[in-house]
C-alpha cells in the first residue's frame, strides 16, 4: 500500500524498552493491500489490539504480517501471488488514523520491512 511512515522499524515504541518490530503506515481508508510474494494465508481473522489480520506464509522461514485491515480478501489456506489484493486498510484494533501495520518475520524474528514497502518517508 502506498502512503507514509508513521514509524520506523526497532525504533522505541515509547513504552519502556519496548521497540516496533514492524512499521505502520499511513494510508487511505480501504485501499488496497498487496501481497508481498507468493504464499500461503495460514492466519486471516480478528487479533486483539492488531484488528483484523492476515498472515502469510512464504516458506523458508518467512511470514508477512499485515494488521488493522477494514477487510480480509482471503481465506486460511489460500494461496495468494506477489501482487495479489488481499485485505483493505483499515483502522481495526483500536488505532484512530487509518493505516497498515506490516511486519516481516523471519523464523520468528522480526526483521525490517522497509524494502518490500511503497511508503515514503
Amino acid at each position: 500500500v502506498a502512503g507514509v511512515f508513521k514509524n520506523r522499524w526497532g525504533s522505541s515504541y515509547g513504552l519502556g524498552d519496548l521497540n516496533w518490530e514492524g512499521v505502520t503506515i499511513n494510508a487511505a481508508s480501504e485501499a488496497d493491500i498487496i501481497a508481498i510474494h507468493r504464499g500461503r494465508v495460514v492466519y486471516a481473522d480478528w487479533f486483539s489490539s492488531s484488528g483484523l489480520l492476515l498472515i502469510i506464509d512464504h516458506g523458508d522461514g518467512y511470514m508477512s504480517l499485515y494488521a488493522h485491515n477494514q477487510e480480509l480478501y482471503r481465506d486460511v489456506g489460500e494461496w495468494v501471488n506477489g501482487g495479489d489484493i488481499i485485505a483493505s486498510v483499515g483502522n481495526t484494533g483500536g488505532q484512530q488514523d487509518f493505516g497498515l501495520y506490516f511486519e516481516i518475520r523471519h523464523n520468528g524474528e522480526s526483521e525490517n520491512p522497509a524494502s518490500w514497502c511503497l511508503a515514503g518517508n
